[in-house]
């Protein structure tokens, strides 16, 4: 579903992305001459003073400013200007700026400047902006297109800028002004003229709210001095933290002929009815429901067949055509070319499970949990499209995990039928406990998707080794991997052919555990039986595994598998949460034969950590000539705020120090 933002897409939604892009245009950037002065308001910018900035701020934007004027429901004009100063190499980028536009964004004019530290300013126009379209790698075609626009030098001590000015022709009345970004913003302006008799309506997102100056005939707000979002490791998506306003407006007393987006209803409102004509089945649509579900003795086997032809016969491709961006192509169409987008799965699937009585809805949702949350003010912030089915009283498995109980519809199940690899009945963490919006006739709802059990994603590893006189370790390992690690691998293996390749995560796995190893066996388990826990079995050699110390033998019992964590072990404070990609839960088996002649001397203590996001236990036992380690790691909360990040880094530190715990071998019969 395509940006919201008046169409525009500035550098920040792309370039961090789409590193190749930017050095591409780099290349192609035309090599202009010093030329016209660069415009009043960023000369005015040269002087001013900045304050002490530490050594990862890469550039700071000394100014910023959006005019958006609405002419009528149906054109809007915004003009911008952005200007950037250089503080590192890193901050070149911000010399390269891309804007989108198509069938409903007209570019007016487009202009950029540097102004360099010493000799002449730099002037870049329209004309030498390289036009490209929007596609991205899972579209096959979009009438969207780009212009990126690359002013030159843009080195440190640097000064760049540009002005834009686009008409559109909405397709809701609301705009959002983001102005906290990445980069520390120094001032940051935004104006919004309305026809007489309009009224508007802020919401803020990760900021105080800020009351317009009204005179003049506009509404002005304005920002001075806001701090850049640091990048933390594991951090929710920086977008839904950043300080931004959304505005809606329409005309007084709802004459409007467009949706107004004032609550979830309205949004829900909006794309119903997008999409209630898009579900019509046609009768070849009709013919292959009756044949998936033919000899299918009960309602669920029936919805288990159309969900496996929506996995696996209907490629996910997109082709974005204007209001064709948010809105499905018609059942009938999809189901004909046996291809579409995640909205275009969903409505084939709505049509076909309707063909056998079952009704079900959209799911506009973020793919990245954090984006959208409970009190986040009503805009369009989605970016993917799911299904909520709903059960029969007939209806009840075991297997069906991902369900809530709606007060007005009854039992939901959520599905994703563009994720080819992840079974009927359950949703990849990446939906797990986030905010997605329930469409129905009647309007929006928020709602908040399960969490499904820790058991139901992990690794369980249980290994059978043998360690001789010399500290060679070998032996056997068998992995079984559900949930989003059974379905990652799957996904990553859909195009592997070579073998070497395939084998990839066992390397990975011994590679970051061992100093050295040599795979003897390896082979897959349940790679196409997406039903069945997935799985690695393999054999492998380390060489001198255990460390001699005089006549004792030190072994670590924890072979294999890193989940320990230094992301805490920095300088600076967290400033934001901790998210885990789902809920969890792994186990590591070691069974080491001991050397003929040694003994166990010494073992390491138990691991006991219990939190309320997490917890390990891990313990060593001997048993004969049989050094036996076995531990489990949990992670039961997604998110752990700011609060508890000295119980995370406790938490981590306990587990590192167990992985590097050592047993202590000695000759049978030598003394203490």
């Amino acid at each position: 579903m395509p940006a919201t933002r008046r169409g525009i897409e500035h550098w920040q939604a792309l370039l961090w992305t789409a590193v190749a892009i930017t050095l591409a245009c780099l290349a192609l950037a035309p090599h202009a001459e010093a030329s016209g002065d660069a415009p009043q308001w960023m000369h005015a910018l040269v002087g001013v003073t900045l304050p002490s900035y530490d050594e990862k701020t890469e550039a700071v934007l000394l100014y910023s400013e959006t005019n958006v004027t609405v002419l009528s429901e149906d054109k809007v004009r915004t003009h911008m200007r952005e200007a950037y100063k250089i503080l590192r190499p890193e901050g070149r980028a911000r010399g390269t700026v891309t804007f989108a536009f198509g069938r409903t964004t007209k570019i007016l004019g487009l202009r950029g400047w540097c102004i360099p530290a010493q000799g002449k300013d730099y002037e870049v126009k329209e004309k030498d902006a390289l036009e490209t379209s929007a596609t991205e790698s899972f579209e096959l075609f979009t009438d969207v297109k780009r212009k990126i626009l690359t002013i030159p030098a843009p080195d440190p001590g640097n000064i760049v800028g540009y002005e834009l000015e686009v008409e559109e022709q909405p397709f809701w009345l609301q705009d959002e002004w983001k102005f906290q970004e990445l980069d520390p913003v120094r001032e940051s302006h935004y104006s919004l003229q309305l026809p007489a008799g309009w009224i508007f309506k802020t919401a803020f997102i990760s900021h105080e709210a800020i009351k317009p100056d009204e005179s003049g005939g506009n509404l002005q707000w304005v920002v001075q001095n806001v701090p850049g979002i640091r990048r933390e490791r594991d951090m929710p998506p920086w977008e839904g933290l950043a300080g931004q306003m959304v505005v809606s407006f329409f005309p007084q007393g709802g004459s409007s002929r467009k949706h107004e987006f004032a609550n979830w209803e309205d949004i829900g409102r909006w794309y119903a009815d997008l999409t209630s004509s898009q579900m019509d089945p046609s009768e070849p649509i009709r013919q292959e429901v009756a044949t998936l579900t033919a000899g299918k003795p009960n309602t669920l086997q029936k919805m288990q067949s159309i969900a496996s032809f929506m996995q696996h016969d209907i490629r996910y491709v997109a082709i974005s055509l204007g209001i064709g961006g948010w809105q499905p192509h018609a059942a009938p169409d999809v189901f004909a070319h046996r291809y579409g987008d995640c909205k275009d799965k969903a409505t084939l699937m709505r049509a076909m499970l309707r063909e056998i009585g079952v009704d079900s809805y959209h799911v506009v949702i973020n793919t990245e949990r954090g984006s959208v949350g409970a009190d986040t003010p009503t805009h369009n912030a989605f970016n993917h499209v799911i299904l909520a089915i709903k059960l029969p009283d007939d209806v009840n498995d075991p297997s069906l995990v991902a369900v809530i109980k709606d007060p007005k519809l009854g039992r939901l199940l959520f599905f994703d039928p563009t994720n080819e690899v992840t079974p009927f009945g359950e949703i990849g963490g990446y939906l797990q406990a986030n905010y997605g919006l329930l469409v129905t006739s009647e309007g929006g709802e928020l709602v908040e998707l399960p969490q499904q059990p820790s058991s139901m994603n992990g690794v369980l590893r249980v290994g059978k080794l043998t360690l001789d006189r010399d500290g060679s370790l070998k032996g056997d390992v068998g992995e079984t991997r559900v949930g989003d690690h059974a379905w990652g691998e799957r996904w990553r293996l859909r195009t592997v052919t070579n073998s070497k390749d395939r084998i990839k995560p066992i390397e990975d796995v011994l590679g970051g555990s061992l100093a050295n190893f040599q795979v003897t066996k390896a082979s897959l388990i349940n790679l196409d039986r997406t039903g069945q826990p997935f799985g690695f079995e393999y054999s492998f050699l380390s060489l001198q595994y255990a460390k001699s110390a005089g006549n004792l033998l030190l072994v670590r019992p924890r072979v294999l598998g890193v989940k320990g964590s230094g992301i805490l072990e920095t300088k600076e404070p967290r400033k934001f949460p901790v998210e885990f990609e789902g809920p969890e839960r792994d186990t590591d088996s070691f069974d080491i034969t001991l050397p003929p002649g040694y003994v166990v001397d010494e073992l390491p203590p138990p691991t006991d950590a219990d939190y309320s996001f997490a917890s390990y236990h891990s313990r060593t036992q001997v048993t004969g000539n049989v050094l036996h380690y076995e531990r489990s790691m949990e992670i039961k909360e997604l998110s752990v705020p700011v609060e508890k990040m000295d119980q995370l880094k406790t938490f981590y530190r306990m587990i590192a120090s167990d992985e590097r715990n050592t047993a202590v071998l000695k000759p049978a019969g030598a003394g203490n």
